[in-house]
């Protein structure tokens, strides 16, 4: 597998960085965000902290609750939580708020593509799963329910408190949660390493859940 290390650093970090531009200009959309955002968002609007620095905070909160939940972070759960927060930060201070709709729609489709693309690159390098999707997978271990309901049960709590907080939800949000999925699948395979014999091939979708990929999509 030491062949193979390079590739898979490269597509950790490029993915994870590709995935904070994504996040950053689906911000700039103004059209909606994905649930987690949304929560992200509300937070941001109520404190004097940058949107990027509560993303860092969240998910290290959110990886504490690994703890009882028995999950064991990587080098990605880690790199997850340090590289997605300052990237976003980072582009909304590069990219301006576009003000025509007629940029704001190509701009949130494509900030959509490109979130799945970063997911199918950096869960493809298998260096562990970001801290929500581990809170996801763990939950779904010790309750034994389905990855699906645990996944819709979190994100409906947390697009809720994000819309009580002030976060934006709109298109963009129903969008995503309609094509990332798919866009995900896509990409997975795309990027796909192959691992040696004997090894598992789970793998982890932030935006979404962590497991297998039948698993997941």
């Amino acid at each position: 597998m030491s062949d193979r290390l390079p590739r898979r650093l490269v597509q950790l970090y490029l993915g994870l960085t590709l995935y904070g531009v994504s996040m950053a200009l689906q911000l700039r959309a103004t059209l909606g965000l994905d649930p987690w955002d949304v929560f992200h968002q509300g937070i941001s609007e109520r404190t004097p902290l940058s949107f990027g620095t509560v993303t860092v905070i969240v998910g290290a909160a959110v990886l504490l609750l690994w703890i009882p939940l028995r999950q064991r972070p990587g080098l990605g759960t880690v790199s997850n939580v340090m590289v997605i927060g300052p990237v976003v930060d980072a582009t909304l201070w590069l990219v301006p708020a576009p003000g025509a709709l007629a940029v704001r729609i190509p701009l949130l489709a494509f900030s959509i593509v490109l979130c799945g693309a970063a997911t199918g690159l950096y869960i493809s390098a298998r260096f562990g799963p970001g801290p929500r999707d581990g809170l996801m997978t763990g939950l779904h271990r010790r309750a034994g329910r389905s990855i699906r309901l645990v996944r819709t049960g979190i994100e409906v709590a947390v697009l809720a408190t994000g819309l009580v907080l002030g976060g934006s939800a709109g298109v963009g949000t129903v969008l995503y949660a309609l094509t990332i999925g798919p866009l995900s699948q896509f990409f997975l395979r795309l990027f796909a390493i192959p691992a040696p014999a004997g090894e598992g091939s789970g793998v982890v979708v932030r935006g979404g859940t962590e497991g297998r990929i039948k698993d997941l999509i």
